[in-house]
């Protein structure tokens, strides 16, 4: 017993001088969070997801996003690299290798697949599969994490550069530090300019238009909010809060085009989880830890459905987190949602008329 006493006490005092003498990756900031919304209403806890249909299960490794070609075809950006194509008879097949972080991507009215890859930049797929970079950098500033992105009528596409300070492995350093590195840009394929719409966004994540391209959102997906920036009209230019303190974390967003938007939330908001912002020295000496120390999210599917007045009209969840969990993005396609993953082997597909 004294053995074993001993040996605890040294692996503390092993833990106490190793925290003091190793420097912390992050320099972070005090934040009181809003009180988490009640689960309740529109928001109460169903098993709606548990009614999706599963893609690929066990083949794809991490499908942070979808996009669907014209022939109903799936395709999905995984952790090593590739672009996948699930196809009708629901075979999977690799389509392409970025060599880099697939992640949000949609179809151009062209047929080409845009794909915001964390370490590419911005690129465009032809039907070949052959790739090019379309945009690396902004106002001398090179893209660190591209993240997710949206395609307007006219080819702009809008898109998002989550952090100038992390790639895409450590986003939750950035979480931690709570300083605002994202920024909104947009790409004309015209003139090939690049412009930076909206800066110190506090995680630039998802992005999403309009019905009528008036504005565009983008996730602060560590404020818990939603921003809205003016494309036309009297507010042009300018930017607001479209909707605030929102009950998860969001991910990638996606408009349907006939005004909702559909948000995914990997994980719902834990009350320590908050608390522990309060605490800059407490995030500082969580970020020297090895990741196997570091709280793990409870398995849990969620996404959320907002109006364009930025009201929840509807929730689906899986509460058990077994069929799908750490849902990081929604597509909606005719008469279907798709349902992506960071940390998932599958995609979910939902019918939902």
């Amino acid at each position: 017993m004294k053995k074993l006493l001993g040996l605890l006490v040294a692996l503390i005092a092993a833990a106490a001088i190793y925290l003091a003498i190793t420097p912390s990756p992050i320099d972070p900031l005090a934040w009181e969070a809003p009180a988490i919304p009640p689960m309740t209403g529109v928001l109460e806890p169903n098993d709606t997801l548990m009614k999706a249909e599963l893609l690929g299960r066990g083949q794809v490794h991490g499908p942070e996003d979808t996009a669907v070609d014209a022939q109903g075809q799936v395709y999905s950006g995984l952790h090593d690299g590739r672009i996948v194509r699930i196809k009708a008879d629901g075979s999977v097949e690799t389509f392409v290798d970025t060599q880099g972080r697939p992640l949000g991507m949609d179809f151009d009215a062209a047929g080409n697949l845009i794909v915001a890859d964390a370490y590419k930049g911005l690129l465009s797929i032809d039907a070949q599969g052959q790739i090019k970079v379309l945009t690396t950098e902004a106002e001398g500033v090179p893209f660190k994490f591209t993240d997710d992105l949206d395609i307007a009528r006219d080819g702009t596409i809008y898109f998002s550069d989550a952090s100038q300070r992390f790639e895409q492995p450590d986003y939750l350093l950035d979480l931690l530090e709570a300083r605002p590195w994202g920024r909104l840009l947009s790409y004309n394929p015209t003139n090939g300019e690049t412009k930076v719409l909206l800066k110190d966004l506090y995680f630039a994540n998802g992005v999403a238009l309009s019905a009528n391209e008036d504005f565009v959102l983008v996730n602060e997906t560590y404020r818990y909010r939603i921003t809205r920036y003016w494309l036309s009209g009297d507010k042009a230019g300018t930017h607001d809060i479209f909707i605030d303190n929102l009950p998860g974390l969001p991910d990638n967003l996606q408009g349907d085009r006939n005004g909702t938007f559909w948000v995914a939330l990997p994980t719902p908001r834990k009350a320590d989880a908050d608390m522990l912002h309060r605490s800059p020295w407490a995030k500082s000496q969580l970020a020297k830890l090895p990741r196997a120390f570091w709280p793990k999210a409870v398995p849990y599917g969620f996404a959320i459905a907002l109006n364009e007045q930025g009201e929840i009209t509807q929730s689906l969840h899986d509460t058990s987190g077994t069929h799908l969990r750490m849902i990081t993005s929604v597509k909606p396609v005719g008469d279907y949602l798709y349902f992506g993953s960071l940390d998932n082997d599958r995609i979910g597909k939902l019918k939902i008329r």
